[in-house]
């Protein structure tokens, strides 16, 4: 397995873009319609995709399928799943902004996990750089006001979500393809989905076509770019970066939707986004010296 820590902060950094671009059209469609049946009609597509994506490199269906660990492929899908449907639901209740400055924790717990979990080497600066990113999401939740609120637990668990899933996804990529990871999400995740949302199928606006056909677009395009990145290099050396869907997610917030940014909100972003930069000038400097 590579190690290109540069191109994975390169991978990571378009994939919080892409989230962040996806985020807000969920914000819209879910502000309309079910949230089950937003999250399944994504995953068809998705699932499509996948499968065709699959089956021309490995050759076949079987072959895209093959895994010496089904376990850990299908409760990676069933996780993303989850995930999604929770914090699209909490875009409706606490917007894109707040929604996004809650989760923003993930990449601290995918970080921090890394050494313990997947055995990968995090020195004593980007454990500082995790500290410090921290304190920066404490900024931003701000203990007792603002959006520390009960509905701020609903981003708090699509975090822990799609932190273990990141763990997961790189775990996987230790034995499997990038091509089969993504197959595996895809058809897993349009199975479970399919169970859940065809319960709550109703008429959507032809307008709103468009922006769901731009959706399932942006989530294939994200979940796998995210899966490339942890394929090429170290989890806690790519994951300071997905900081970046705070800032893009609360641009689009403020610019599309008329949302608002507390001072707190700002100062913590600061924060964790300087941690990110930290991180990224620290692991320049061992690849150099170790090169």
């Amino acid at each position: 397995m590579q190690n290109n820590i540069r191109l994975g902060i390169w991978l990571m950094c378009a994939t919080s873009f892409i989230f962040a671009v996806q985020d807000g059209i969920s914000q819209h469609l879910a502000s309309e319609y079910n949230v089950l049946m937003i999250v399944m009609i994504r995953y068809w597509f998705f699932a499509a995709f996948v499968i065709t994506v699959a089956t021309r490199k490995n050759g076949s269906l079987r072959a895209a399928a093959a895994t010496p660990q089904p376990g850990v492929q299908i409760l990676r899908g069933l996780l993303l799943a989850a995930e999604i449907c929770v914090m699209v639901f909490a875009f409706t209740k606490l917007g894109l902004v707040e929604s996004l400055a809650v989760f923003a924790c993930y990449p601290l717990l995918v970080a921090a996990l890394s050494g313990p979990i997947l055995g990968e080497i995090v020195g004593w600066r980007r454990w500082t750089a995790i500290g410090i990113g921290f304190v920066g999401i404490m900024v931003i939740l701000e203990p007792g006001f603002g959006v520390f609120s009960p509905y701020a637990v609903i981003p708090l668990t699509s975090a822990v979500l799609f932190a273990v899933y990141a763990l997961l996804t790189r775990y996987a990529a230790r034995r499997d393809t990038a091509a089969t990871s993504f197959f595996w999400t895809g058809v897993v995740g349009a199975v479970a989905m399919t169970a859940a949302g065809i319960w709550f199928w109703e008429p959507m606006a032809a307008d709103d076509w468009w922006w769901m056909g731009a959706l399932c677009i942006s989530g294939a395009t994200g979940h796998f770019l995210l899966i490339k990145a942890y394929d090429v290099a170290e989890a806690s050396a790519v994951q300071p970066f997905a900081y970046l869907q705070l800032l893009f997610g609360t641009t689009i917030g403020i610019a599309v939707f008329g949302e608002t940014i507390a001072t707190n909100v700002a100062v913590g972003a600061g924060i964790v986004v300087g941690a990110g930069l930290f991180t990224l000038l620290r692991t320049r400097a061992v690849t150099h010296q170790t090169g």
